[in-house]
Order: C-alpha cells, then sequence, then structure tokens
C-alpha cells in the first residue's frame, strides 16, 4: 500500500510538472528547464502510467487524450482536403509553372506575381486543428481527405503548442511536416538492434509517430515545422502574413524561407539551397515554389490533387552505380510487361536498392544494355529507381535481353499495341498478375483506402485462392479459420482486417469510379465523370453513348475509347453489380452551389477579355455548372466572347440563352 501511495504521489508530482513547464514553454515562451529535462518527466510519467495503469490519475498528462496503448489508429476526417504538389525537376519546369499560371490568371506576365520558397521537407504530412486557439485533433494525411487520429502520440513535440497565443482565429487547419533530425536519427538507430534499425529519417519519423504505444512517440525527438493552412475562420492575404503569425503563435515556420520576386531568384535560390543541403540537420529533397498571394490562390485552384499555384521543385537525382544481376518481367494490371533488373544491392539516398525498372524494350535496345553489365542508376523524389544508362559492358555475355513471345505469367499472346512502345499480355481477365494488380489498386489508399491490406497481405491471400476477383474481399470472413493460422496473421490482425474492409463500405462515387481501374481515368478523369453523372446506375447506362462522353469537358479521347471498352465487356458489368450489393456509393453536392448556374450545362466559344478561358470553366465548375464541349438540346447556356465562332448560329437555331462575357460575371457574382 505504502508503495501505491508514492507512486500515486509521484504520478501527481509528474504531472503538475509537466502542466507547469508546458505552460512556460508554450504559453510564456520562457522555458525553464531543457528539452532534455523535461523529456525525462514525460518519458518517467509514461513508465509509470504503463506500469501501474490502476493508478493513473484524473489529470494525468496523457488523459485528455485517451489511454497510453491503443489497440489502433482512428480515422479522422479532415475538414478541408489535403493536397498533394506536382513536382518539377529543372528550370525549364519552373518556368512552364509560372507560364500556365501566367496564362491561367489571362496576365501579360507574372509582374503581379510574388513566391514565397521553403525546402521541401521530407518528413510526414500532418493536419493540426485548432478551435477557440486549443488543440483539438491531430490527423496525418491518409488519402488527403482521411488520415489516422494521432493526436495522442504529438503531444510532446515541442513546437507543437496545446494552445495558441493572442490573436487566433476561432478555427483554423496548421499544417505541416513532422520530422526527425539526422542527428537525433543516428542516435535513434545507434540504441536499435539491426532487426529494427531505420533505413533513413523520413521512415523513422513515420514509424516514430505512428506508434500505438505513445510513449515510445514521445520519447522520440520529433519536430513539426508548419507549411500550410487548410480551413480558416480568418483571410490572411499573403503567405508571409501568415507565417508571421505562425511565429507569434509559437509554432516556428522553416528559418530558410526566401520571398522571391522572379523566375531568377527562384533558381538561385534553388541552386543556393541545393549547394548547402548536405549541412542542414534534416532531409530536404526540393524546394517548394509557391504563389505568394492567397486571392491569387483562390483564382487559380486546384486541379485533381495538386494546387495550381504552387510546385515542388525536386533536387537533382540520387545516382549510383552497380551490376545487373538478372532482369524478370513484371505484369502489371493493365496487362503492362515491364521488365525489371535485379541488382547488385547498392545503397542510394539511404535505402538498398536492389531493383531497377528498364522501363520497356525499346528503351533496352536503345542504351545497349545487357544482363552483368555495370549501369548507373537513378531515383528522382518517390519515383521507382530506374536504369540510366550503360557504364561499363561485360564483355563476357553478347546475348540481348529479348522480349517475351508470351507473357511470363499465364502464357497467353503479348501485343505491342500502336504508337506505345509497352508490350501487353492480352489475357486481360484471366492473367493472374492482372487479377492481383487490380485488386491492389481497389484497396489501395486512393481507392476504397483498406487499412493493413496491402500488396504482399493480397498476393498471399490470392495465391491461397481465398480470393480470385476484386469483390471477394468482401467476403473473407468465412475464411477465418483458415486466416488466421497462416504466417503473419492471428485473431486480432484478422479481427482488424475485417473492421477495415467494413469501414471502407461507404465511398464516395469518383472513387469509386477511380477504383475500377479503367486505363486512363485516374483521378482527375473520375472526378469529371462523377461530376457529369453524379451516380453510377446513370454512368453506367451512358458509357456506351459516345456522344455524350465526346461532349463532357476535359475527357480525352483516349479515355472515352477506354470508357467504351470497359463497359463493352460482361464481366466488368458483373463485377459493378456484386460491388454495388456490398457498398454504399455516394456522390455529395457541394452545398455551397448557391449560384445561377448551379447545375446547368455551359458551353464556352469566342475569346474572354477579363478571365482565360481555363478561369472561366474552372470558376463556372466550383459554382455547380457542367462544362461541354459542343452544343446540344442538353446545353442551357452558351457564353460568348469575342470572334465567337458557329457555336452562335448552332445555340441560336437551337433556342439556347447566350450570354456575354459581362453577363457570365454578373451571374456568377464577380
Amino acid at each position: 500500500m505504502d508503495k501505491e501511495k508514492r507512486i500515486l504521489k509521484r504520478l501527481k508530482e509528474l504531472a503538475d510538472l509537466i502542466k507547469k513547464h508546458n505552460y512556460n514553454y508554450h504559453t510564456l515562451d520562457k522555458p525553464q528547464i531543457t528539452d532534455q529535462e523535461f523529456d525525462k518527466l514525460v518519458k518517467e510519467n509514461d513508465v509509470l502510467e504503463k506500469k501501474y495503469p490502476d493508478l493513473i490519475i484524473e489529470d494525468s498528462p496523457n488523459k485528455n487524450y485517451g489511454s497510453n496503448i491503443k489497440d489502433n489508429f482512428k480515422k479522422i476526417k479532415h475538414d478541408s482536403q489535403m493536397y498533394s504538389l506536382a513536382n518539377a525537376f529543372d528550370n525549364n519546369d519552373i518556368k512552364e509553372f509560372i507560364k500556365r499560371s501566367v496564362k491561367f490568371l489571362n496576365l501579360d506576365n507574372d509582374d503581379d506575381f510574388q513566391y514565397i520558397c521553403e525546402p521541401k521537407i521530407d518528413g510526414l504530412s500532418l493536419n493540426l486543428v485548432y478551435k477557440n486557439g486549443d488543440l483539438i485533433s491531430a490527423g496525418t494525411r491518409g488519402d488527403g481527405f482521411v488520415g489516422e487520429n494521432v493526436t495522442e502520440n504529438i503531444l510532446n513535440i515541442k513546437n507543437i503548442p496545446s494552445k495558441l497565443k493572442k490573436d487566433f482565429p476561432d478555427f483554423i487547419e496548421i499544417r505541416g511536416e513532422v520530422f526527425l533530425n539526422k542527428s537525433d536519427f543516428e542516435k535513434l538507430n545507434s540504441k536499435l538492434d539491426n532487426k529494427s534499425k531505420f533505413a533513413n529519417p523520413r521512415n523513422a519519423a513515420a514509424g516514430s509517430l505512428r506508434q500505438l504505444d505513445i510513449s515510445i512517440s514521445h520519447s522520440r525527438p520529433l519536430k513539426f515545422i508548419p507549411h500550410g493552412i487548410g480551413k480558416c475562420s480568418h483571410n490572411f492575404n499573403k503567405i508571409e502574413n501568415y507565417y508571421d503569425q505562425l511565429k507569434n503563435w509559437n509554432i516556428a515556420p522553416n528559418n530558410l524561407i526566401k520571398k522571391c520576386q522572379s523566375i531568377e531568384e527562384i533558381i538561385k535560390f534553388y541552386n543556393q539551397i541545393d549547394q548547402k543541403r548536405s549541412g542542414i540537420d534534416y532531409d530536404i529533397d526540393g524546394l517548394v515554389v509557391k504563389i505568394n498571394s492567397f486571392k491569387l490562390q483562390e483564382r487559380l485552384g486546384y486541379v485533381g490533387k495538386n494546387p495550381r499555384w504552387a510546385v515542388a521543385v525536386k533536387f537533382s537525382a540520387e545516382k549510383a552505380n552497380t551490376i545487373i544481376q538478372s532482369v524478370d518481367f513484371q505484369v502489371g494490371r493493365t496487362g503492362a510487361i515491364t521488365p525489371v533488373a535485379r541488382l547488385q544491392p547498392v545503397n542510394l539516398g539511404g535505402v538498398i536498392i536492389s531493383n531497377a525498372s528498364l522501363h520497356n524494350f525499346d528503351e533496352i535496345n536503345k542504351k545497349k544494355i545487357n544482363v552483368l553489365d555495370l549501369v548507373e542508376i537513378e531515383r528522382a523524389g518517390d519515383v521507382i529507381p530506374y536504369v540510366t544508362r550503360l557504364v561499363k559492358k561485360n564483355s563476357k555475355l553478347n546475348t540481348k535481353i529479348k522480349p517475351p513471345r508470351n507473357c511470363p505469367i499465364c502464357n497467353s499472346n503479348v501485343l505491342k499495341e500502336k504508337d506505345e512502345a509497352i508490350l501487353r499480355c492480352t489475357n486481360t481477365y484471366g492473367c493472374s498478375s492482372q487479377k492481383i494488380g487490380r485488386i491492389i489498386h481497389f484497396v489501395s489508399k486512393k481507392s476504397l483506402n483498406i487499412d493493413g491490406f496491402g500488396e504482399k497481405q493480397v498476393k498471399q491471400l490470392f495465391n491461397l485462392k481465398y480470393i480470385n476477383k476484386i469483390e471477394d474481399i468482401f467476403n473473407l470472413d468465412q475464411f477465418e479459420s483458415e486466416i488466421i493460422e497462416l504466417d503473419g496473421w492471428g485473431k486480432l490482425s484478422f479481427n482488424n482486417l475485417i473492421n477495415s474492409i467494413n469501414n471502407s463500405k461507404k465511398i464516395s462515387l469518383d472513387k469509386f469510379i477511380y477504383s475500377l481501374g479503367i486505363r486512363f481515368i485516374g483521378e482527375v478523369n473520375a472526378e469529371i465523370l462523377a461530376n457529369e453523372f453524379k451516380k453510377l446506375d446513370v454512368f453506367i447506362s451512358s458509357s456506351n453513348n459516345i456522344s455524350m462522353l465526346e461532349n463532357i469537358d476535359g475527357l480525352g479521347p483516349k479515355a472515352i475509347s477506354s470508357v467504351l471498352d470497359f463497359f463493352s465487356k460482361d464481366v466488368n458489368k458483373e463485377t459493378i453489380k456484386n460491388l454495388k450489393n456490398h457498398l454504399t456509393i455516394t456522390y455529395k453536392e457541394n452545398k455551397s452551389f448557391d449560384n445561377f448556374f448551379s447545375n446547368k450545362h455551359l458551353v464556352f466559344t469566342g475569346a474572354l477579355s477579363k478571365l482565360s478561358r481555363d478561369e472561366a470553366k474552372y470558376l463556372a465548375k466550383t459554382k455547380g455548372a457542367k462544362i461541354l464541349s459542343s452544343i446540344s438540346k442538353k446545353t442551357d447556356f452558351l457564353i460568348a466572347g469575342e470572334k465567337a465562332g458557329s457555336k452562335i448560329d448552332k445555340a441560336t437555331k437551337l433556342g439556347i440563352k447566350i450570354l456575354n462575357e459581362k453577363d457570365f460575371l454578373e451571374k456568377i457574382n464577380l
């Protein structure tokens, strides 16, 4: 009993001390102890709470955020979508980014632009939600809409205050990156056994943050740097104003930020950061360039998952030399046969690389690459490593790497399509590799986003014949007794998978269309189709109407041809029919569409003076309009600019109302 009293007393002391020093650090900005001393207090508290869970006090530092050990991470929905940046790789890409922005905004040049440039930290994206100045939640990016709730795990990150200082908005989403310094990464790895060591600081940061035992997260020196903003009840004029306010709230932005006025300044700063990056104590993989004005950002908007007003300029790719030991052929979900080099393992940017893509057989012949040759491999950003060039031939081997005459998986015929360098397996619905690829795509983060159902699990369950097609994943519960006995499985992991599958059964129409894996229907085209048809049954019934598909603005001929081909196959219709029995597929109408053009079909013709055609279309879409490429009886309005063509005559004959640019801007509330 005396021991329990002593422990209880110490837990109360620790709670008071941690609360006091948190207040001194975050609110008063006057820390009275070092970071190391504070960490010791937190670690002692976590150890005691873990060892004596029955003695956890009401004022425990962890109490407001749940227990110390969690069974799994809960999902958390972001109030506004978390986007990702498009990549650029050289000076021409930077110029193209600015050129596109100028054209979209219908400007003569970029004189009105200011750019905020900052290093792109190679870490884990985090979304912090503050209400009335209080930290409410913290979530990972996830699929951009829903992430993992890691609120408990981030409580010890020093520059994430539990309460903002004065002049805070009623509501704000603060976005940034969680990372580990290189020096802290080395210290952490030195304490781990070889099996547990992390490959690089990014993996270490992600692994440290995503610990179910939050005491492990708390014990590791994670850092946070803000770089963006989501939903906010206050309007900032510029990024620099927002960053200044972050400093006042004790959430310091990057200290290597530079405001640039021109392309030349951006390129100069990029080169400076590239040269000094080895001396920076955290990993960076590029420079983020953002247009400073929030008003211009709003006008530029987004395309798919990328903002038009920002770009990540990646540093030159890391390269290494190694020997090709053999070449295999992989078959993807669309039947594409890719030659893959099996390499003598080599360290590239902290990652051990043993495989690299050879792209296609035309590239192999062009580079004159063969087995046992010494080659250069490259890894730019997050892409799969690939062989860039031949360094030295091995004179002992004269045979060439020849393309397979049949599919290496199912032995079916292969075909090289016109205007393509890629060889494809023709057994679309019978090839096991294509089947596996479609299932992996279906359960992936951008599709159904089923936790714990990755490539390894899909291949294992497919090879054991527990699943054969994508709808089979919803019947896995009938194989519970068999699966829990497999290596890497058990009752808990099986239940977690079934729960994840059940939690994924409500899906938006655009994600469902994307999940089907139709060629050329990526996230952007899936969203275009969802916004056009709104209901799955309408999409299916219209999928063979070529004229209707051709009239959808933004949908190209390859995508249209692919949709027609997909729905011409009975096997695909059967799959969708089966999936409808398991899924709730929704289309969420934007309730902010309270505009003259809501649900109206618009066609544009001629040149506009105040807006570019692209911006006018984008603006109309944000107001709920549908954009068509040609005049038909379905058209509600023709928006006619200067030098309008024959569309005016056709609209007049059909009795379609014609609006000039001034009318359009008035109706759209500009």
